[in-house]
C-alpha cells in the first residue's frame, strides 16, 4: 500500500471511534473510492461485516460506538429508550442477570438492518418503533457519543409502560416510579398531552398518584385526554374507576 493510501487510512481511523463500524457510502462521500476500500480490506486493515459495512480488523465491536457510527455516518435516528434510558439516567431497582439489554427506538421508516440484528455485542440490542409520542423528547447522555441521544426520563418511563407487560412487569415499573421524585412536571405535562396511547397515560397517572409524587399535583389534568372506555390491563385484577383501568391486584394492594 502506498504512503498516501496509508495516510488516508490513518486519517480515517482517527476520525472514527474504536468499536464502531464504517459504511462504504460514507467513505465514498469522503473521497475513499470503492477500489481504495477494497485495498484496505485486501490488506487486512478493514474487515467486511456485511455489504457496504466494515470495521477495523481485530476490533471488538461495541453497542454505543456502533450506534454512533450508524447515526452519524448515515444520518439515522436511533435512540436509547425505555428502561435503558432510565438506567443511563441513574434509575433502576435491580441488577439484571446475564448480558445487559439495550433498548433502542427507531423510526418506522428506518427499519433495522439485518447485520445490526445479528451482532454479538456487549449489550443485547432490542428494537422497537412507535408513533405514540408526537412530540418526543431526547437528550445527549454522553459527550463521547454526540449522535446518540436517549429518551428523557419522563418519556423513557412512558415507553416502558408502552412495552409492558411483554418486556417489563407492572410491579417492576412501579418500583421504578417510586424513584422518579425529580420528574419535571412541565415535561410530563407536554408528553401526556401529546401521547396517543390511553393505556399508557392512565397507568402513568395511576402510578404517579399512588407514589404520591409532588409533581403529580402540578399537572393540569383538564388538558390530558384519557378517553372514556374501560381498559383491562390484566385478568382478575382490580378496577380503578378514576382511571378506568383494571390493574394487577399485587400493584393495587402494594403500599
Amino acid at each position: 500500500m502506498s504512503i498516501e493510501n496509508k495516510n488516508k487510512l490513518n486519517y480515517l481511523l482517527q476520525q472514527t471511534k474504536q468499536g464502531g463500524v464504517l459504511f462504504s457510502a460514507w467513505m465514498s462521500a469522503k473521497g475513499y473510492s470503492n477500489q481504495l476500500q477494497k485495498k484496505y480490506r485486501d490488506s487486512a486493515w478493514l474487515t467486511a461485516l456485511s455489504v457496504g459495512v466494515m470495521y477495523r480488523t481485530g476490533d471488538s465491536l461495541r453497542s454505543f460506538p456502533v450506534l454512533e457510527s450508524y447515526n452519524s455516518q448515515l444520518g439515522k435516528n436511533y435512540h436509547i429508550a425505555a428502561l435503558s434510558a432510565l438506567e443511563l439516567a441513574g434509575f433502576n431497582h435491580y441488577v439484571p442477570m446475564g448480558k445487559p439489554i439495550l433498548m433502542i427506538k427507531h423510526p418506522k421508516q428506518e427499519p433495522v438492518p439485518a447485520w445490526m440484528k445479528n451482532l454479538d455485542l456487549d449489550y443485547s440490542l432490542k428494537f422497537f418503533s412507535t408513533e405514540t409520542f408526537s412530540k418526543s423528547q431526547y437528550a445527549l447522555f454522553s459527550k463521547d457519543y454526540p449522535h446518540v441521544q436517549a429518551s428523557v426520563p419522563e418519556q423513557a418511563f412512558l415507553e416502558c409502560l408502552l412495552l409492558a407487560p411483554e418486556h417489563y412487569s407492572y410491579m417492576d415499573l412501579y418500583y421504578i416510579m417510586e424513584q422518579l421524585t425529580t420528574l419535571r412536571p412541565n415535561v410530563v405535562q407536554e408528553l401526556l398531552e401529546n401521547t396517543s396511547n390511553l393505556k399508557v397515560k392512565r397507568l402513568f397517572l395511576y402510578m404517579a398518584e399512588k407514589a404520591k409524587h409532588y409533581w403529580f399535583e402540578l399537572l393540569n389534568f383538564e388538558k390530558i385526554k384519557l378517553g372514556t372506555g374501560k381498559h383491562q390491563l390484566v385478568e382478575n385484577g382490580i378496577y380503578v374507576p378514576k382511571y378506568k383501568i383494571t390493574v394487577p391486584k399485587e400493584l393495587y394492594d402494594y403500599e
